[in-house]
């Protein structure tokens, strides 16, 4: 996160054992809490934004697929793996 950025301050309940864990990671990481959990939030949202970047790709091969016979020539030169 870039530093000087505007923070909103948001309550999050959490158990003893969560806080505990977070406690023992932020220590081990020499980090405040708060930054190990801005750090989590932003790498879970980087997955999310990739998970849902996969499913339109996918989706995007479905409604258009390919055609494999683009491929003929590559296949006969031995430059594409047969399918």
């Amino acid at each position: 996160m870039m530093s000087g950025m505007a923070r909103t301050q948001v309550l999050v309940q959490l158990d003893d054992a969560q806080v505990s864990t977070l406690d023992g990671l932020a220590r081990a990481a020499d980090e405040s809490r708060s930054e190990l959990i801005r750090r989590a939030i932003d790498r879970y949202l980087e997955a999310v934004g990739e998970s849902v970047a996969d499913i339109r790709y996918a989706e995007a091969y479905e409604r258009v697929p390919e055609d494999l016979e683009e491929f003929a020539g590559l296949r006969a030169i031995a430059a594409w793996p047969e399918g």
